[in-house]
């Protein structure tokens, strides 16, 4: 009895997992279907915005420091990744319920072109990841000085 009890729990908390997948864009790297807190590889969430001067990107990533993170620029593809360390000592083995996804991410976003990808900058702060990319001086609009020509006489 205690064994079936043990079934329908894990089957409940596959249930859970499966839900919370969909929802957080998180997968489980092993197929077994047995998964911990430290199995999950998740995609952190992505803002971006445009200034006259810069693409800024913000990461939403808490519980990270610098130390467990990497930035690489690869052509024009950004990659961010790392790991999300799961807390020790948080809950007895099978008794933790997991809305927050540990384990290691990634995101890889596709840069347009003109930024000046070799200024590109990054910093971690309050669980945010802030990334600020140039845009290219050839890529900024100039304006363009229009000389007007002296009006000719037509002779008669």
């Amino acid at each position: 009895m205690f064994t079936r009890s043990l079934d329908e729990i894990n089957e409940m908390r596959r249930s859970f997992d499966q839900l919370f997948e969909s929802f957080f864009n998180a997968t489980p790297r092993r197929a077994s279907g047995q998964t911990t807190s430290s199995d999950w590889v998740f995609a952190p969430a992505v803002e971006s915005g445009w200034t006259d001067d810069y693409l800024n990107l913000r990461v939403v990533i808490p519980g990270v420091t610098e130390k467990d993170m990497k930035v690489t620029v690869q052509g024009n593809q950004l990659y961010i990744s790392g790991e999300r360390k799961a807390p020790e000592n948080f809950g007895k083995e099978g008794y933790v319920w997991n809305q927050i996804p540990y384990g290691k991410f990634e995101r890889v976003l596709d840069l347009p072109a003109g930024l000046d990808l070799d200024k590109l900058q990054a910093h971690l702060h309050d669980g945010l990841l802030d990334i600020r990319i140039p845009v290219a001086s050839a890529m900024k609009p100039k304006q363009i000085q229009i000389t007007a020509a002296e009006p000719k006489e037509i002779a008669a």
